[in-house]
């Protein structure tokens, strides 16, 4: 017995180093390395993500206690260690060599709504529209009361007189609302991997720095480009977004030059006469009239 117990330590001791060797290797392979949660994360989706991201990123769950260990051998890497402070609860672990901001949008876009249980925090302001909820008399008429909801009676389904907000984002839903939530087929959270922070080639970028604007961010460059195409029609500088305007505008500066100059050309005759013959007939009313 006590030799089956030592052989079945040995088989474990090696699966363990074998695990750290693997986390090694890997961390050595990719240049940025993911920490992301599995709490609250559903199976069947984490399946999808590893299909959607097969072949750029290696998605990977260890202990975190193997994971350390990992760490601290390879003394290379030593700004690693900053990551143990992330290391705690399920943990997936995401290997790659894309952008770690890229990274971040992927699994941002993964995300799905999905419904709320009791003790989940609302993701956004959820609203209860004012209609037949195609739901029949019964125990549900107490439940939506309870939750502030207006109900009537009709043609055999309860109804719901004024759309209300339930829940606000943010606000911890009690195991009430859930419920009646799940009933009425409002979702109130959104459920996928979020990251804690990366790594990317020795900077620990956190979860927080990893969320960017993209609107935000979008609007700025189009404000920014805009100011510098002005600026560089100001300038007269001429790049490919703005040279056809700064010749049509040298045309039409130098047209209205050559006829202040009196310069005949093919551009300005047209105009010179007409301006001659005005002159002409105010001269020559100033001459019949003196």
């Amino acid at each position: 017995m006590k030799c089956e117990v030592e052989i079945l330590r040995q088989q474990i001791s090696l699966q363990k180093s074998q695990i750290v060797e693997e986390v090694k290797n890997l961390l050595n392979e990719y240049r940025v390395l993911g920490i992301a949660s599995l709490e609250k994360v559903r199976a069947a989706q984490l399946h999808e993500l590893r299909r959607k991201l097969k072949g750029s990123v290696h998605m990977k769950v260890f202990k975190n206690s193997l994971f350390k260990k990992a760490v601290a051998g390879l003394r290379d890497k030593p700004k690693l260690k900053a990551l143990e402070e992330l290391l705690s609860g399920p943990n997936i672990f995401l290997f790659t060599d894309l952008n770690p901001f890229k990274l971040a949008l992927l699994l941002r876009r993964s995300r799905v709504k999905a419904f709320a249980k009791a003790g989940d925090v609302a993701t956004y302001d959820v609203i209860a529209p004012a209609g037949n909820t195609g739901l029949p008399p019964g125990p549900i008429i107490s439940q939506l009361h309870a939750v502030g909801l207006s109900t009537k009676v009709e043609s055999g389904s309860v109804w719901i007189v004024k759309e209300k907000v339930l829940v606000k984002k943010e606000e911890v839903i009690s195991e009430q609302l859930a419920s009646v939530l799940s009933k009425l087929g409002l979702k109130a959270i959104e459920v996928g991997l979020s990251l804690k922070a990366a790594f990317d080639e020795g900077v620990m970028i956190k979860g927080d720095e990893l969320e960017l604007d993209l609107d935000g961010i979008r609007k700025g460059l189009n404000e920014a480009q805009r100011c510098a195409f002005n600026l560089s029609l100001n300038a007269a500088y001429p790049i490919p977004e703005n040279v056809a305007l700064l010749i049509q505008r040298a045309h039409k500066e130098a047209r209205s030059l050559a006829i202040r100059a009196v310069v005949p050309i093919r551009e300005t005759i047209v105009d010179l006469i007409k301006r001659a013959y005005a002159e002409a007939l105010s001269v020559s009313d100033l001459i019949t009239k003196g």
